[in-house]
């Protein structure tokens, strides 16, 4: 996205005071997390890798024109990829663009999407390591989230029990593709877990269920389907959280969508709302309308966002959606970043910008 909030010529970040939701931090190399690897999973690690079940699934790779999905002003200096090198990602982003917090999202490894569960569990807590190492301990600015596997509740929640005590994770981080629709009770022992602790669950875009992208009809024959797909996959999870009754069991439960989009909320909130009415004996757990557990346990990322000719369109949208529930995010360092100085075509007022740009996300992250 390119356009402008502010003036032209507003070059500095010192107006900024964002807080960026979406900055994916980078391995130099797989080496990277051989440290934080018990013996036995750096020996898996090196002779046998993971074994994720999908076509597309290593959608980083793509597309070519973008190699990393990347800007392709982010490579570092030094050789590694983009998001890998902490001071360069000081000097281009977290300085340049006023970031006053950042979160971390780390999507490498696929530890949620791994076959085999238990390596899968033991790449999770490496890449917490490697994030309170070589990350948040070394910047201020900056904040984790638990990787888990959804797949092995078990090993999700001693792995959110052994994170939460440091302040650096403000999140528990969960891909919204899994083998189930992410309702099902065999999620839930994660939820509780993370209520416990007071973290609100993070969905970025993404997951390996070995499901096809295109909801049972085989695998997409282009990335952009793929890409795409990417979308209707929040939208279930929204929908199988809400019937399943999630949120009568943990009424105090936040889920964070990064990278999801928001445009489809109106829409999908209104045509659960018309079926509920009509079917809701179907689902007797639910004592209110969906579209009410929407509004009051959903936040949304701003990035990548959906550009309508008419501006006030886009802010009709945001209004319905919550001044309140939605957070900046650029995806820093990939090619579709979003820069805090050029979000919007026309000047929103001080209170929803100020919402908008670091309010909503210090209230939910606990970063005040």
């Amino acid at each position: 996205m390119n356009i402008a909030v502010r003036e032209p010529k507003v070059e500095q970040a010192t107006r900024l005071a964002v807080v960026d939701c979406d900055i994916h931090p980078n391995l130099r190399a797989g080496s990277d997390l051989k440290p934080y690897l018990a013996s036995r999973w750096q020996h898996h690690l090196e002779t046998y890798g993971g074994h994720i079940r999908q076509a597309l699934s290593e959608t980083l790779a793509y597309p070519r024109m973008t190699p990393d999905v990347a800007r392709r002003d982010a490579w570092p200096p030094n050789g590694g990829p983009p998001g890998s090198d902490l001071d360069f990602m000081r000097e281009q982003h977290l300085d340049a663009n006023g970031v006053e917090y950042g979160v971390l999202v780390p999507l490498r490894t696929g530890a949620g999407s791994q076959r085999n569960v238990e390596y899968g569990a033991a790449l999770a807590s490496a890449m917490n390591d490697w994030q309170a190492a070589e990350w948040f301990a070394k910047e201020k600015r900056l904040r984790g989230s638990i990787m888990v596997t959804p797949e092995y509740p078990q090993a999700a929640v001693a792995e959110i029990e052994r994170c939460a005590g440091n302040r650096g994770f403000v999140q528990v981080l969960l891909p919204p593709r899994t083998d189930e629709p992410s309702g099902r009770r065999r999620y839930w022992p994660v939820y509780e877990a993370a209520v416990a602790h007071n973290l609100p669950i993070g969905m970025h875009v993404g997951g390996v269920s070995g499901q096809p992208c295109t909801a049972g009809s085989g695998p997409a024959s282009y990335y952009i389907e793929e890409h795409h797909s990417l979308v209707p996959a929040m939208q279930a999870v929204v929908v199988s959280m809400v019937l399943e009754g999630v949120f009568e069991q943990f009424p105090t439960l936040r889920v964070a969508l990064i990278e999801g989009g928001f445009a489809w909320v109106p829409a999908l909130s209104w045509r659960l709302d018309k079926h509920w009415k009509r079917l809701k004996d179907e689902v007797p757990h639910l004592n209110r309308l969906p579209s009410e557990y929407i509004r009051e346990h959903f936040w949304f990322t701003t990035q990548p966002i959906d550009e309508p000719d008419r501006p006030q369109d886009l802010f009709d949208v945001m209004g319905w959606v919550g001044w309140d529930r939605l957070m900046f995010s650029t995806d820093y360092p990939h090619w579709d970043f979003d820069d805090p100085r050029y979000v919007f075509k026309a000047r929103l007022e001080e209170l929803a910008r100020t919402k908008l740009l670091s309010g909503n996300a210090k209230a939910l992250y606990g970063l005040e």
